[in-house]
């Protein structure tokens, strides 16, 4: 699989990484079986980045690819690992940590949980609200020069933070949810400050949380994440997976699916808007087989226009988060518009 690089410096990807979130935190548990062979099918087909967390099952992620990694698989695999929300013994998230001696904490655990003597990228999962963003790259670049961590990533950030972190230590990618339903990124400057200061992009939610695979439908009983995603709220949910009909006849010119013409639009944005990457959340093998179809699918111009036709930005009924939630990312905060002095200083 043809590979990209990962931001100035930063390692090659294939286009596509495996998002491994679902194989231990979802509404329904993962087969282990499965879950082991899909990172094994990601890996055997060139798909080496594998995206993960310390509080993704509270550890029972890390565990699980040190497990599925078999003899030789880790000098291929780039582990790419978040830090940072707290825990609590029932499972709820309660609060964001980014103090440099938890930073170290942190990753001496995940260490421990993966066998392995390094990660290949370490990121907080999000900004901590007490703690200088410096204060917490600079605790991580002090564990590249100790040879723990080999790269630096960052999620769920503004371009002001992008740009502070960036100060202290190059960053190589940017962790953000970006899709044909969640295309903010373009608007609000993290794409554009990304692409400026030779940073990756890894984005998630390609599919947006389902939506748009092309088979989603109100469950009977209703949708767990119906209390966090406001998207699927019944009010939002019919305009939407309009949108998605709408996709349909586009998909179908090409013999693809809804998912992969989804996919293939995320990975199309790369000729544009720089080194992006499209993290896929999978939890069978045979997911990997139909995301890589998504790879060979090149979308012209004319098609990349069609596309926009039909789901433009700011389309989408409802907010990617509710409100509580979204009030935590860093990305969604408005910058403070420049003073009058600040503009001449600048």
């Amino acid at each position: 699989m043809h590979t990209r690089p990962l931001g100035t410096g930063g390692p090659r990807a294939a286009p596509l990484a495996l998002g491994c979130a679902g194989m231990s935190d979802h509404t329904a548990p993962a087969d282990e079986a499965d879950a082991v062979a899909t990172i094994h099918a990601a890996l055997d087909a060139g798909v080496t980045l594998l995206d993960t967390a310390d509080f993704y099952g509270m550890g029972h992620n890390e565990d699980l690819i040190r497990r599925a990694l078999r003899p030789g698989d880790r000098d291929k695999a780039l582990l790419s690992v978040k830090f940072g929300a707290l825990r609590g013994p029932d499972g709820a998230f309660v609060g964001i940590e980014g103090r440099p001696a938890h930073v170290k904490n942190a990753l001496a655990y995940s260490l421990r949980r993966l066998g392995s003597d390094h990660v290949d990228i370490y990121r907080p999962a999000r900004l901590a609200p007490d703690i200088p963003i410096e204060d917490t790259i600079g605790a991580i670049s002090e564990l590249v020069h100790a040879g723990h961590v080999r790269h630096i990533g960052l999620s769920e950030v503004g371009p002001e933070t992008i740009r502070r972190a960036h100060a202290v230590h190059p960053i190589c990618d940017v962790q953000i949810e970006y899709s044909l339903f969640s295309r903010d990124p373009e608007t609000n400057g993290i794409l554009d400050t990304c692409r400026e200061l030779g940073i990756g992009v890894t984005a998630y939610g390609v599919l947006a949380h389902g939506l748009l695979t092309g088979v989603y439908r109100q469950p009977a009983g209703g949708d767990p994440r119906a209390h966090w995603l406001p998207r699927v709220y019944p009010g939002n949910l019919p305009a939407n997976l309009a949108l998605v009909d709408r996709l349909r006849p586009l998909a179908d010119a090409y013999g693809i699916s809804v998912a992969q013409l989804a996919t293939a639009w995320v990975i199309a944005q790369n000729r544009e808007r720089g080194t992006i990457v499209a993290v896929l959340g999978a939890r069978r093998p045979h997911r990997i087989e139909e995301a890589l179809a998504a790879t060979d699918v090149a979308l012209t111009g004319a098609d990349l226009r069609a596309i926009d036709e039909a789901v433009p930005a700011g389309a989408v009924a409802g907010t990617r988060y509710a409100a509580s939630l979204m009030a935590l990312l860093d990305s969604e905060r408005t910058p403070k518009p420049a003073t009058e002095k600040e503009g001449r200083d600048s």
